[in-house]
């Protein structure tokens, strides 16, 4: 462990403050050790679209590995965040000595590809309380304790995220709600009450 801190060195960021943007170098792997950080992209309308939400023990950056390329999104900090960085050429040599490192990223960036998918299918085909249901599950399922998960985006970016509106989040979470399936809680907690119910929404 220590040869691998002595190829990373930490920094932090602000609430709001940008870590990357796109068509900038993309030169190492940021891996979040505190607080969150969203990726997202910019459409031709202006209009910003969150592709991923990172928490702890997440990481973005991970194709500098396989190319001197640039990036294709942006990266903001969604609240005061620490991050591990590690340069391309340090992260090639401590793939070349800890294999297991380079199973973590392929395992991961093939997760994402197919979440990427998903996530275009489901903004193409499904109905927003289908998408808002899915989405509830999968975190749970990643992130929850139980039946109760902190949600990791404000209505505003989660709206973002699944192609909608944030009052139509907040619509169809009052629905879901007056169904019997999950019940809000304070500093934007879910409780899952069924989630097969949620799971045929």
């Amino acid at each position: 462990m220590e040869e691998i801190s002595s190829h990373t060195y930490a920094t932090h960021f602000r609430k709001g403050e940008t870590i990357y943007r796109a068509n900038e170098p993309s030169d190492s792997l940021y891996i979040i050790s505190k607080g969150r950080v969203k990726i997202y992209r910019i459409s031709e309308s202006g209009k910003e679209q969150i592709q991923r939400v990172l928490t702890p023990g997440d990481f973005t950056g991970e194709l500098a590995l396989f190319s001197e390329d640039i990036h294709d999104s942006y990266a903001e900090a969604m609240e005061d965040t620490n991050i591990c960085v590690v340069r391309r050429e340090d992260l090639k040599e401590l793939l070349v000595k800890y294999p297991t490192i380079s199973m973590k990223i392929l395992s991961e960036f093939s997760r994402r590809l197919g979440a990427s998918e998903k996530q275009a299918t489901s903004i193409a085909t499904e109905k927003v309380e289908t998408r808002l249901a899915m989405y509830i599950a999968e975190t749970l399922d990643r992130y929850g304790e139980g039946d109760e998960v902190v949600m990791p985006m404000i209505r505003k970016d989660l709206a973002s995220h699944l192609g909608t509106t944030p009052e139509t989040i907040s619509r169809k979470l009052l629905e879901l709600e007056e169904a019997g399936i999950i019940v809000q809680l304070p500093k934007n907690r879910v409780r899952v009450l069924d989630l097969d119910a949620l799971l045929l929404v």
